[in-house]
């Protein structure tokens, strides 16, 4: 799972809800997990047959032979956006999702 470290002042007319509260955190479903660095994205991401694909100083990257799909993360973790969430989330269906970081509740 991914947390987002809401520094910023939510954009008008863009991103998703329209309200202030917290952050968005990107959960892995099965083992409810919050993503909270790289090495969890990474980890969870290898389980599913993924593998880091050229070497970007601005992006990591992933990506599955199988696919054409490739998943795109700023290289500073402070940097991830909802949007890069969400193309985690589309990109491994009923693998992760995003939640409310107020709603989640940490695993015990």
């Amino acid at each position: 799972m991914v947390r987002r470290a809401d520094s910023e002042a939510p954009s008008r007319g863009r991103g998703v809800g329209g309200g202030g509260g917290g952050g968005k955190v990107l959960v892995h479903m099965p083992s409810s997990e919050v993503v909270t660095s790289y090495e969890v994205l990474e980890r969870r991401l290898r389980e599913l047959g993924w593998e880091r694909y050229l070497n970007d100083p601005c992006l990591l990257q992933f990506h599955q032979r199988s696919t054409v799909h490739l998943i795109s993360v700023p290289r500073d973790f402070s940097r991830l956006k909802l949007v890069h969430m969400y193309d985690v989330v589309v990109k491994t269906r009923n693998v992760f999702e995003v939640r409310d970081a107020a709603t989640t509740a940490a695993p015990p």
